[in-house]
């Protein structure tokens, strides 16, 4: 005759370990689409706000371009990687003059000047490219 012996329950839990490499896209190709509007296509200057105080300074911040920008109007698809910096618009040729925050994006070369006053980029629509 043969004993029944009670064994306590047990779980047992296996460790996934994954045995391929899954690449994960993340923002790579992301854009972001923005307007070119600051200004609204009257002719200004465009600073960026190279010492960081968030407030226009003829002197301690950097020009970007002489009185003659304007905005293009156009929608921009500029990569999420790509150097976004605060800056102002500057309209007026003696004081006051008439400051606006802006972000300012470069252009594809680097060398083009586009401007927004839409500041808060967590809520610039987004795509891949």
């Amino acid at each position: 005759m043969s004993k029944n012996v009670w064994v306590q329950p047990q779980t047992a839990v296996q460790q996934f370990v994954a045995n391929e490499y899954v690449a994960a896209c993340g923002d790579e190709n992301k854009v972001y689409k923005f307007t070119c509007e600051a200004g609204g296509g009257g002719n200004g200057t465009v600073y960026l706000d190279s010492n960081g105080n968030g407030q226009w300074d003829f002197i301690g911040d950097e020009m970007l371009t002489l009185a003659g920008y304007h905005a293009c109007g156009a929608t921009h698809e500029a990569p999420t990687t790509d150097d976004f910096q605060e800056g102002f618009f500057i309209t007026g040729v003696v004081p006051p003059y008439n400051v606006q925050k802006v972000i300012v994006w470069r252009g594809e070369d680097g060398h083009n000047v586009h401007c927004t006053t839409n500041l808060d980029m967590t809520t610039w629509p987004t795509a891949k490219s």
